[in-house]
């Protein structure tokens, strides 16, 4: 399933009400290790196909969600099931270590 992207206005409709488990990762366009994920981001969506969602959220474009869930370093990820956030990472994480951390609320 290809990566999404979320700002303020379309945070709660594309991870709060979703259906499946959402990695959320929190990242600019200027930051060296966020652009080093990207990689590792979208084969993670592709590995997952239905069974969860990955929402990428610049922080720069949602401000607000950002100072809500208190991210102060990116990248962060975050997996949020059922509205609520499970866990959160931050910097570059390994590939199986998101993956161990999302397939925990998949029905995969």
């Amino acid at each position: 399933m290809a990566v999404k992207h979320a700002n303020d206005s379309t945070f709660s409709q594309a991870v709060l009400q979703s259906n499946v488990p959402v990695l959320v990762d929190f990242h600019a366009d200027w930051c060296p290790p966020c652009r080093m994920m990207d990689s590792t981001v979208n084969e993670i969506a592709d590995e997952l196909g239905p069974n969860a969602d990955v929402v990428k959220v610049n922080v720069d474009d949602a401000q607000e969600t950002a100072a809500s869930y208190g991210i102060r370093s990116i990248p962060t990820f975050a997996v949020v099931h059922n509205g609520q956030v499970q866990t959160q990472l931050t910097g570059v994480v390994p590939k199986d270590q998101l993956l161990t951390e999302l397939q925990r609320f998949t029905t995969m």
